[in-house]
């Protein structure tokens, strides 16, 4: 007598199929859900005791201050070049004079908050993604907990306040020495008359070009500091780990910040 062997019919080829099928999507939606979840506790934190300014201090000395060199540097170059650009297009058109006026709305709407944030991405957010990172792999975050000292409160809340507060004035400081550079190029070495260019650019210049650009230059500086802190905060793997997410880091935010200077730059136009 033969032993009946009950047989279940099983769906594992079929889910084994579906689970790779998914695993792109479901990878995406548990790294922004991580990420919104992060970002939302950082703000939390923010406004919850004990309040330790040497903390925020020491951020805005390091993404402010510490990033006025290289700002500075671009800021110069770019409005240099922009103004040699355009002195030469309108050139032919007879209508050089208004380069000032061009120069400075072009640098306050779109040059300097962009290019001062890729500038801070490069310079301080792949630090901070660097630091973090570290910090990670060696325990230093475990150890905090341990302490009773919340991580989130402690490292990643000053960087983000730190990064909103002083990427506004680092795109004032960048269009200033933008204004600087193309006064050299318009005026000194082409010949363009000074009060035509600075009269263009008081004409062609109102409260709004500033608006547009501070308030750009803080959402900039919100996402660096949160894509940054996240990657570093959630690395593994030691310290190729720590490279790869320092990698991401910096892609991450300069593909952000390109986007979302689309997208506020449609809305504030409207």
């Amino acid at each position: 007598m033969t032993d009946e062997v009950n047989e279940k019919p099983t769906a594992g080829p079929s889910i084994s199929w579906l689970d790779t099928a998914l695993s792109p999507l479901l990878y995406v939606l548990e790294q922004v859900g991580g990420y919104i979840q992060l970002t939302a506790s950082t703000l939390m934190w923010i406004f919850r005791r004990p309040f330790r300014v040497s903390q925020y201090l020491n951020q805005m000395e390091f993404i402010g201050v510490g990033s006025s060199f290289i700002v500075i540097v671009t800021g110069l170059f770019s409005g240099m070049v922009l103004a040699l650009q355009t002195v030469h297009s309108l050139r032919e058109y007879g209508a050089e004079s208004t380069v000032g006026g061009i120069v400075a709305i072009s640098l306050l709407r779109e040059i300097s908050p962009v290019f001062a944030a890729l500038m801070v991405t490069a310079r301080a957010g792949s630090s901070m993604a660097a630091e973090l990172g570290n910090m990670r792999v060696t325990e230093q975050i475990d150890a905090l907990v341990t302490m009773a000292v919340s991580p989130v409160q402690y490292l990643l809340s000053p960087r983000l306040v730190a990064s909103v507060v002083m990427l506004p004035l680092l795109c004032i400081l960048y269009t200033c020495v933008g204004l600087l550079g193309s006064y050299v190029v318009a005026v000194q070495w082409n010949g363009i008359d000074l009060g035509a260019f600075i009269s263009y650019i008081e004409s062609f210049v109102v409260l709004n070009d500033l608006l547009m650009g501070t308030t750009k230059s803080a959402i900039f500086g919100a996402l660096i500091a949160s894509l940054c802190c996240n990657q570093g905060y959630h690395v593994s793997g030691g310290a190729k780990g720590v490279g790869i997410a320092t990698t991401r880091a910096v892609v991450q935010s300069a593909v952000a910040i390109l986007i979302a200077n689309y997208i506020i730059t449609s809305l504030m136009n409207e």
